[in-house]
């Protein structure tokens, strides 16, 4: 049976991934100013220059239950069934539209992944690797749930003010955060982003010691892959995650940059690395 390993443009992976494990991609829409894009059309800097210029940020739209209705049946054109791995639902009605148009659309089965950037694309990685195995789609949907659980996803943040614009972070902590200039460490759970840890200092010292911490905490990872997802960064800053990477014991290393939809929510110099973790 050939099945198609499916995600939306917020999984972030490359294009030289995408292409060897074959996964297919729909892409969220944007609003910029007056126009309208598809995620890719328009660059996180594009993005920036707007948010510093016009002082709110870009929208995004969801996608509806008839766009992945026509989405999934043109996958069937050349696949017989279909994997689709969502944005987490915590995040987007897209989930759920998703959901409702598999319904209607055979073999189609969709998982919510309850998380964003290359937390999809681990799982969607995992996903090509059970269909590459012989996998039924049902299984692969069953295994590629149970996996979740075990995602590591993310970032550490120079700066507030996307969160606050976007309504994810209040005016008190916004302002007493930049009034200590401190980096806070989103992370993803239950499907949402939430602020755990704060740091202070220059963002290569931060991302060290981000590393170092989120390494130690979520202790027992699979070594075969690990990303290191970014808005923007300093070459310091990526050689600091790297080379705590690196000395984890991690084979594989993969630097991507995160796509429009993190980078209107948390800005420039914004790095998570992302992992599998089998620790409870």
């Amino acid at each position: 049976m050939k099945i198609a390993i499916s995600v939306e443009s917020t999984n972030d992976l490359t294009k030289d991934l995408l292409n060897q494990y074959d996964i297919k991609v729909i892409p969220y829409q944007f609003v910029l100013g007056n126009e309208l894009y598809k995620d890719g059309e328009i660059t996180t800097k594009e993005i920036f220059e707007y948010v510093d210029t016009k002082g709110v940020l870009p929208k995004t739209n969801a996608l509806n239950e008839f766009e992945y209705t026509e989405y999934f049946e043109s996958l069937l054109k050349d696949y017989d069934a279909i994997v689709h791995i969502c944005l987490s639902s915590g995040l987007t009605s897209s989930c759920q539209n998703a959901i409702n148009a598999s319904k209607n659309v055979k073999n189609t089965f969709v998982v919510d992944s309850l998380s964003l950037s290359t937390g999809i694309g681990l799982l969607a990685i995992y996903a090509r690797e059970l269909a590459n195995a012989g996998e039924e789609p049902s299984v692969i949907a069953e295994k590629v749930t149970a996996r979740i659980s075990k995602l590591q996803v993310s970032f550490v943040i120079e700066r507030l003010d996307y969160l606050f614009k976007g309504g994810r972070c209040n005016s008190l902590q916004f302002f007493g955060a930049n009034l200590l200039k401190l980096r806070p460490r989103i992370v993803v759970k239950d499907g949402k982003m939430t602020a755990d840890k704060k740091y202070r200092g220059n963002m290569e010292k931060v991302v060290s010691k981000y590393c170092e911490e989120t390494l130690y905490e979520f202790d027992t990872p699979d070594l075969e892959r690990v990303f290191i997802t970014y808005t923007t960064a300093t070459p310091e800053m990526v050689e600091s995650a790297k080379k705590a990477l690196t000395d984890a014991g991690f084979k594989n290393i993969y630097e991507t940059h995160a796509g429009c939809t993190i980078a209107s929510h948390c800005g420039g110099n914004t790095l998570g690395i992302l992992y599998f973790n089998y620790g409870e």
